[in-house]
């Protein structure tokens, strides 16, 4: 037998799932069973009526769809399909709108009829909405109602625009956003005010009357959230609960988005391992010991026989003999991972009694100092997430460069380019030329209160976040001359479009791999990143290493992924913990204080102006304060990262 029993997952999952490897595969498999609906409906001359949605869930499937269309012949003629949702006010060409959304993905690539597509119409007046959404309404019952909805999942569990608190009878209307949703689409509006704070949207009950429902959720970020909608009670706080009173509906999620159900996270509820195709190794041995430790409240070592039988490890003390076996076993992996030399020791320096640098692994180890890469994607993502750590490197004698990814020019606002351009006006040091053009920028921004999004204008942005990265990276001792701006074309998509990654990415991410021969590489793997760079820029960083695979130093090298503003590892996953002092702390703040447009930008955005500074700090302390609950020593802070070798990151890591 190789996973749990159905019997056993019902306890838990209260909704069919299927779990694929990557959500491309996933997206594939789900297109597959929509080609599969409309032909069969073509057979007996039918239409079919499909429930769409937007967002970046289901672009992937838009994608295939596109493709199967054009080699494989899938006709779109006999589909309706009516969109979920809709900004209000707003345009249909505004790039913005998923009008615009659906036909840049899908209409436009498909044979489609224009006059069976159908968004709610986010021009119609005010006094005319609920008019509009009860013919919305009226025209999917007369279409037949929706034969298959394709739903995603946000921040707060809400399907379409349905926010925490919507009601199961609810119905097509006009919603006010939520704060969160309204945060998280900010960065597509130039920020929070000009977000609009209306939608347009199919209500719950309209959802739950489609005869087939798939919800598709990719990435980390998503785990929390599809946990609670699968696992947890249905409530109107999480309207994707709902689902699980559909007799149809399938949740169709990537391992990434998997990762928070009993079945991954704590399969030990679920019955033995052995049943379940999985074993007691190393890693299974400390996330346990590290969750009863959490849920009993005790530290390791105080953990008895009692605890582990009370919550269902019998068979781990079986295996392991008793508690103060696995206690040890545990204990003593936790302790590993903490060390104050992340780079490892001068050898010549180290005397008898010196802490050993237990981490590192690789051929490379013993090599001092090293060639250290330190990879960026914004320019203020390596003091945000690893500020400590790349002080104590470049404070260790390592040659420490970093790799800006991004120019970050999207994250200055209006304003703040303002400030520098009336500076360099008025400083009188611009050639006659540029100050013409810095005056007529200032003067546009004065009357408009805006800027155009033109070249000239993103680059003027790009360079004050390159002048911020330069001087926290003073901050924590990296010299100027290793500091690398890549510029990656990924970051430059017009407003609207999907940001993809191109051979222009990868040949500067294999150009500066192969000039610096580092012998240890920090990346970002905080794929939490709701507008999707982070991942972008560790996907090129994989497909740079897969092509350098043959290189002697790529073999003897060693990766380490850092998380960045929006999540932490977790406890059992760290396989370095760098400790670090209050003095410490402070010059890592002085460092992101440094980004003075991104406080700013949390200000126009409607985040807390401390907000990137104080997750930060909160972040590394309590990883601090989880340690010495487990019974580990008391530190200020803690940076943690997770190893990989670059074979087992062009394997494994879920991209």
């Amino acid at each position: 037998m190789t996973g749990p029993s159905t019997a056993a997952l019902n306890r838990f999952e209260h909704v069919p799932l299927a779990v694929f490897p990557t959500s491309a595969e996933a997206s594939r498999a789900v297109a597959r069973e929509i080609a599969a609906l409309i032909r069969s409906r073509q057979a007996s001359k039918k239409p079919v009526v499909l429930g769409l949605a937007t967002g970046s869930s289901p672009l992937g499937l838009y994608a295939e769809l596109v493709r199967m269309h054009r080699e494989e012949g899938l006709s779109f003629s006999n589909v309706t399909s009516f969109n979920l949702d809709e900004y209000y006010p707003i345009q249909p060409s505004n790039p913005r709108s998923y009008r615009h959304f659906m036909q840049a993905h899908l209409f436009d690539h498909v044979d489609i009829p224009p006059s069976n597509t159908h968004v709610p119409d986010g021009t119609v007046s005010l006094s005319g909405v609920d008019v509009h959404c009860r013919e919305y309404e009226e025209r999917i019952r007369q279409a037949g109602g929706i034969d298959f909805q394709i739903l995603g999942i946000g921040r707060t569990g809400h399907i379409g625009f349905n926010e925490p608190g919507s009601p199961k009878r609810s119905r097509t209307r006009i919603v006010t956003l939520d704060a969160l949703t309204r945060r998280d689409a900010a960065g597509d509006f130039g920020g929070e005010p000009n977000t609009p704070r209306y939608a347009l949207t199919a209500g719950v009950r309209t959802i739950l009357e489609a005869r087939r429902i798939v919800l598709m959720a990719w990435g980390q970020h998503k785990a929390e959230i599809v946990r609670s909608a699968i696992e947890g009670p249905v409530t109107p706080q999480i309207t994707a609960s709902f689902l699980q009173e559909h007799d149809h509906v399938q949740f169709v999620v990537d391992r990434a988005a998997a990762g928070a159900l009993t079945r991954y996270r704590t399969p030990w509820l679920l019955g033995a391992l052995a049943d379940q195709g999985l074993e007691w190794d190393a890693a299974m041995v400390r996330r346990a010991i590290v969750w009863l430790s959490q849920t009993r409240k005790k530290a390791v070592l105080k953990l008895t026989d009692d605890d582990y039988n009370e919550a269902g490890l019998q068979d781990l003390l079986r295996i392991q003999g008793s508690a103060y076996e696995v206690n040890l076993a545990g204990f003593y992996q936790l302790q590993h991972t903490i060390t104050g030399w992340p780079g490892g020791r001068d050898p010549a320096r180290t005397r008898p009694g010196d802490a050993p640098v237990r981490p590192l692994r690789s051929p490379s180890a013993a090599t001092f100092p090293k060639r250290i890469l330190v990879l960026s994607p914004h320019p203020d993502d390596d003091v945000i997430g690893m500020g400590g750590t790349l002080c104590r490197l470049v404070e260790h004698g390592h040659e420490v460069h970093v790799g800006y990814q991004v120019s970050g020019a999207n994250a200055v606002s209006d304003d703040a380019l303002a400030r520098a351009l009336r500076f360099v006006r008025d400083s009188g040091v611009a050639r006659e030329a540029d100050a013409k053009n810095i005056g007529s920028l200032c003067e546009t921004l004065e009357s408009q209160g805006a800027l155009p999004e033109t070249e000239e204008v993103h680059k003027w942005k790009g360079l004050v976040r390159r002048q911020e990265a330069l001087s926290a990276a003073r901050v924590c001792g990296v010299s100027s001359g290793h500091m690398h701006f890549l510029d990656l074309p990924l970051y430059h998509a017009a407003p609207g479009a999907r940001r993809q990654l191109g051979e222009a990415d990868r040949s500067a991410m294999r150009a500066l791999l192969s000039e610096i021969k580092p012998h240890l590489i920090y990346a970002a793997g905080d794929l939490d990143d709701p507008h999707g760079t982070h991942r972008l820029c560790l996907h090129a960083l994989r497909d740079a290493l897969a092509s350098l695979r043959g290189e002697t130093w790529v073999k003897e090298a060693e990766l380490w992924l850092y998380r960045g503003a929006w999540s932490e590892w977790s406890t059992d996953e760290i396989d370095l913990a760098v400790p670090l002092s209050p003095q410490e702390v402070l010059r890592r703040r002085r460092a992101i204080f440094c980004h003075e447009t991104q406080k700013d930008m949390a200000l126009f955005l409607g985040d807390d102006r401390r907000e990137f500074w104080q997750r930060s700090e909160d972040r590394s302390r309590r990883l601090a304060e989880t340690y010495n609950a487990l019974g580990l020593a008391e530190y200020e802070a803690i940076e943690s990262f997770k190893r990989y070798a670059p074979e087992e990151f062009l394997r494994d890591l879920p991209l």
